[in-house]
């Protein structure tokens, strides 16, 4: 999902402005840059992988690279540690793709519990947003990952080719290619925060009153659920499409425990979401896709090993 403003365009800026300068004063304070940066590279390892888990192993793995580097020696800290991570991550990308070949019912990213820095920044916001994230999939390994390091973190294009391991002409067309496929299959218009907030409300308040006729009314026509459940928790098989049967969906589903069920909104990947609670305890999350005020996208992850972000908020920048 999207959403811009010329209002929150110049907020995003001026927020860059702000981590720009506070990161400058890091490094004349003689912080270390990894330490300065740990932010931006878990955020540009999980955009290019969808997996907070597999991220921290790529910061890590840089981690020790960086380690083993004198930093006196580093021009520019901040593009040579973002090369590391992008090398890293696209290595990591490639062996995890072919396990998700194999990965039991649908595959969805793993949700991030995101503060209010987050949704602010509109870009940063939509592009971690599971929605978006799941259009990324889509993508080969090398194509996912010049599209976030041009489109989302700005690197020119000597600097993705030499990521990527590319000649610079052959960058570009790849940009060009994976720009093109993600335009194509994402949002078709723009959405407010606004927007979003009363749609995921208005479903909470459908699926609390068990109101079929309320539930159908905020989803689109060709709205489609996705269950996550790893093979570890009962969920879909397979996407659900059409307003009719996923509100049946719903509607069947949380019917079966009746008062037992609770929904709490929080924030995931910088947009509105759903906590699920089941006798209290965390039973799965909803992130959404809107589109004109009507939800076109439901994701619930109930896999236990990706609901470990909910603790805690993770801190994402760019």
């Amino acid at each position: 999902m999207r959403a811009r403003s010329t209002r929150r365009t110049g907020e995003c800026a001026r927020s860059l402005d702000r981590v720009s300068n506070r990161e400058m004063r890091d490094e004349e304070r003689g912080e270390d840059p990894f330490t300065t940066h740990r932010s931006l590279l878990f955020t540009v390892a999980y955009e290019m992988l969808g997996s907070a888990a597999d991220a921290e192993d790529v910061v890590q793995d840089a981690w020790l690279k960086w380690s083993k580097v004198d930093a006196t020696t580093v021009q520019d800290p901040r593009a040579y540690l973002v090369r590391i991570v992008s090398r890293t991550a696209l290595d990591r990308l490639r062996a995890v793709s072919r396990r998700r070949e194999e990965y039991v019912g649908p595959w969805l990213p793993e949700p991030l519990l995101t503060s209010r820095d987050v949704a602010e920044d509109v870009e940063l916001a939509d592009s971690v947003s599971v929605a978006m994230l799941l259009v990324l999939e889509t993508l080969s390994p090398t194509e996912r990952a010049v599209f976030v390091l041009r489109e989302v973190f700005g690197l020119d294009y000597d600097e993705l080719a030499e990521a990527v391991d590319k000649s610079e002409s052959a960058v570009r067309q790849i940009a060009h290619r994976a720009r093109s496929h993600v335009h194509a299959r994402r949002p078709r218009v723009d959405v407010t925060r606004r927007e979003a907030e009363v749609a995921v409300s208005a479903f909470r308040s459908a699926l609390e009153t068990g109101d079929l006729q309320a539930l159908a009314d905020i989803l689109a026509p060709d709205v489609v659920a996705l269950a996550d459940g790893g093979g570890v928790k009962q969920a879909l098989p397979r996407p659900v499409h059409g307003r009719d049967k996923v509100s049946r969906l719903f509607t069947a589903g949380f019917a079966q425990f009746p008062g037992a069920i609770t929904f709490e909104p929080l924030e995931l990947n910088g947009w509105p979401a759903l906590l699920v609670r089941l006798n209290g305890e965390v039973d799965s999350v909803f992130a959404f896709a809107v589109e004109d005020g009507r939800i076109t996208g439901s994701y619930a992850v109930r896999n236990p090993a990706k609901l470990s972000r909910l603790l805690a908020e993770t801190h994402l920048s760019r």
